[in-house]
């Protein structure tokens, strides 16, 4: 009874942390910039890059029970050094970037509430994060994160008052032509695929089994987990959205002050301090995942002792690798890089470095030696294999996109 206790615990923390944690500045900035440029057409994209995201994290997820390793951990074993040093030298870089673009959304915030220069709060930022780092543990980086980004479910209900056509929301869902600027369009399309499914969130997800002690009687609950909890995400990404469609209809998004406009409009100034707080939490809480990625990356991938439930004398390095990339991502915004503009490019880097992921994925997915019984079955690698040849397409359609629409 207390083993189904505890399953059905993590499988409720698991839908919140799906809803709480899915929003971040990348997610809040792409569908922004979707709804005020092309109204609900790229409503379809939200929820692509959603399921996209689902399938990879009850696939890495899966991948951590059965086999009681991580996802870096096979990549490098089955792939070898050689190979492994690219997908390596590339995630950390473009997950440097969404690391600072995330410290730059919390300190932007804190601008917003303060009057004081977002460069000035990026430092303190990051000191408040690696502390919480250096003394909590997983689950206390987990349950923060999830619990205070329900402030997030803020934008649900905006969008919910501005009373949007709900057919045509529906409607969005299906693939659609774009209705002008076919450059623009595509980049933002390419850039909410980027924000939705960074390669942090699945390693983090797949290192997240290991360090709770996944068993086999968690293959349903993982399931559940990943499926249900990034769906309530995506829609949350939706209602952002079809705010930004309503609200700034044809307005150029080039400020978070524009942005807050949202949850401001439908909720007055209450919604304005709703968007300070749900950027802030938000960000802050990404920032934390992607600092322990980034740590999980390293460690995992040359063997050193890494879990964030020890403390830090028994894992130096992997414990030097967050803290030290922390500091250098603060310091990034404390020298005056626009955030948000460095959000925008950061999200099309991340979605041409997906195939160095994803497509080792479809390998590991289907070795029994790796999985067992529990190998991948018809749906799952046909869902798979679409994703990969996505990634593909992305990773030469990035940099023209970014010239031509960027």
């Amino acid at each position: 009874m207390a083993g189904n206790a505890k399953k059905w615990s993590e499988l409720a923390l698991g839908l919140v942390t799906g809803i709480g944690g899915f929003l971040e500045v990348g997610s809040i900035i792409t569908a922004t910039q979707a709804g005020a440029e092309f109204g609900l057409q790229l409503v379809w994209v939200v929820l692509l890059g959603t399921i996209a995201l689902a399938i990879l994290m009850e696939m890495s997820g899966r991948l951590a029970i059965v086999s009681k390793r991580t996802y870096v951990d096979l990549l490098r074993e089955r792939f070898g050094i050689r190979f492994f040093v690219v997908p390596l030298v590339v995630v950390l870089g473009v997950s440097f970037l969404v690391l600072a673009s995330e410290i730059g959304g919390v300190s932007t915030a804190l601008q917003m509430a303060t009057g004081i220069s977002a460069r000035w709060w990026a430092l303190p930022v990051a000191f408040v994060g690696w502390f919480l780092l250096w003394r909590g543990t997983f689950t206390v980086v987990e349950q923060g994160t999830a619990i205070f980004g329900m402030v997030s479910l803020a934008f649900a209900v905006g969008a919910w008052k501005l009373h949007p056509q709900w057919g045509a929301v529906a409607a969005a869902a299906l693939p659609s032509a774009p209705s002008h600027d076919a450059a623009r369009y595509w980049y933002i399309a390419v850039s909410i695929i980027g924000a939705s499914v960074s390669p942090y969130l699945f390693i983090f997800y797949s290192s997240g089994a290991i360090e709770e002690r996944w068993e086999m009687d968690y293959i349903g609950v993982n399931r559940a987990t990943s499926v249900l909890g990034n769906m309530f995400g995506g829609g949350l990404s939706v209602a952002v959205l079809v705010s930004a469609a309503v609200v700034l209809a044809h307005v150029k998004v080039d400020s978070f002050d524009i942005v807050s406009r949202t949850l401001s409009t439908p909720l007055g100034r209450a919604g304005l301090w709703l968007f300070i707080a749900t950027l802030c939490i938000t960000c802050f809480g990404a920032t934390l995942e992607i600092a322990l990625s980034m740590a999980y990356l390293l460690a995992q991938g040359f063997g050193w002792p890494w879990s964030e439930n020890l403390p830090p004398r028994k894992d130096a390095r992997f414990s030097g690798v967050y803290t030290v990339i922390i500091l250098g991502a603060a310091l990034l915004m404390a020298a005056g890089v626009d955030p948000l503009g460095l959000t925008t490019v950061t999200m099309i880097a991340t979605a041409a470095s997906l195939p160095l992921t994803i497509v080792p994925l479809l390998v590991l997915m289907n070795d029994a030696g790796v999985m067992s019984k529990y190998t991948n079955g018809r749906t799952a690698n046909t869902a798979l294999v679409i994703l990969s040849i996505i990634a593909l397409v992305l990773l030469f359609a990035a940099i023209p996109l970014q010239i031509l629409g960027g």
